[in-house]
């Protein structure tokens, strides 16, 4: 049986399904609909489970059970663009999920962008690599609404999110889904600026003709994207440099071994505890590790081809670990187009002139 909510509520719970999205029927040209929820004016029993309904269309909900006999509350701002959703929502203490169940079950798969504004925000993401957020310290969290995640409020808390398309989020964040869990802090001049204008929202939005909610929404959840944009760059940017040293560490290594057998990618992958595609991608412009200790040996037989003209080719080609005079002559043409003999003879003639 249907629990007995006021009538402000059943209608709002009644028309769930098309909340996210503008109207139809309304005249003109609609910049945005506002609505508010509040479950203030419910019996206090059902007031948490009033809540649970409102938020259930896209999140798994848990209050205490203490609150859902003595009263919770909770209240939430919700703005719709053509394109765009903004929420401001303050509620006591609650845990919100996100499962595989309830993803499998909706059509949500915006990105949200959370911003903590007041209390305590733990978040954690993915199911197997888990990243934890915690929002006592402000900052502004990504969540990919394609993806798990738990975020539990353990005391009162004002939180602000910006629900953006999937589409505008991916077409100017590349890989977008790596940004699940990550958490931009007003550490920099533009994360400062977006604290500004966040402060403003709080402030003003009530207050402001329709057209400059729009504009004031837009303009944040643009600073928003610029900021997680910036922080990948410097990420991939970081990325870069410490692939960079890895690759000169195992280039070290490789040079310093390659008179020694024992000398193979997996002895590499497990001294300097690298996993197989990690190790391949450091070194795919050489078509893999294997591939460039092969020209390393390669490069330092030519030397000695020069350097020492009266060492046995077939000395040097077991010096450098190939398994046969052919095995090595083979690879020596592949690389330089003539036999080692003919590379001996080319290098003394051009010495000599």
């Amino acid at each position: 049986m249907p629990l007995p909510y006021s009538q402000t509520v059943e209608r709002i719970l009644a028309a769930q399904h098309s909340r996210y999205a503008l109207p139809e029927n309304i005249p003109g040209k609609a910049l945005l609909v506002h609505q508010h929820f509040s479950v203030a004016g419910e019996m206090p029993r059902l007031q948490g489970a009033a809540w649970i309904d409102y938020v259930g269309r896209i999140l798994d909900v848990s209050i205490a059970r203490r609150a859902q006999h003595s009263g919770f509350r909770g209240e939430i701002d919700t703005y719709v663009m053509k394109d765009l959703i903004y929420l401001d929502s303050r509620t006591d203490p609650v845990t919100q999920t996100r499962s595989s169940a309830r993803i499998s079950k909706d059509n949500m798969r915006d990105y949200c962008f959370h911003v903590a504004v007041e209390g305590i925000i733990e978040t954690v993401t993915g199911a197997f690599a888990q990243r934890k957020s915690e929002q006592f310290v402000p900052g502004i969290l990504a969540l990919d609404m394609n993806q798990t995640m738990r975020m539990v409020r353990p005391s009162h808390a004002r939180v602000l999110a910006f629900f953006l398309p999937r589409a505008m989020v991916e077409a100017q964040l590349p890989d977008a889904e790596s940004l699940h869990g990550r958490v931009v802090t007003y550490t920099s001049p533009l994360t400062r600026m977006i604290l500004d204008h966040l402060r403003k929202l709080c402030r003003e939005l009530s207050s402001m003709p329709a057209d400059a909610v729009e504009e004031a929404i837009r303009a944040c959840a643009q600073l928003i994207l610029a900021a997680f944009g910036k922080q990948q760059q410097l990420d991939n940017k970081a990325r870069a440099a410490a692939r960079s040293a890895l690759r000169h560490q195992v280039q070290r290594y490789v040079n310093n071994h390659l008179r020694d057998p024992n000398l193979q990618p997996e002895q590499i992958q497990a001294m300097f505890q690298l996993s197989r595609p990690t190790l391949y991608r450091v070194f795919e412009p050489e078509s893999g590790l294997a591939n460039y200790i092969r020209n390393c040996r390669l490069r330092a037989a030519a030397i000695d081809l020069i350097d020492m003209p009266q060492l046995d080719i077939t000395v040097i080609a077991y010096d450098l670990c190939f398994g046969s005079h052919s095995d090595f002559t083979r690879a020596f043409r592949r690389a330089y187009g003539i036999t080692p003999q003919d590379f001996r003879h080319l290098g003394l003639e051009s010495h000599l002139l």
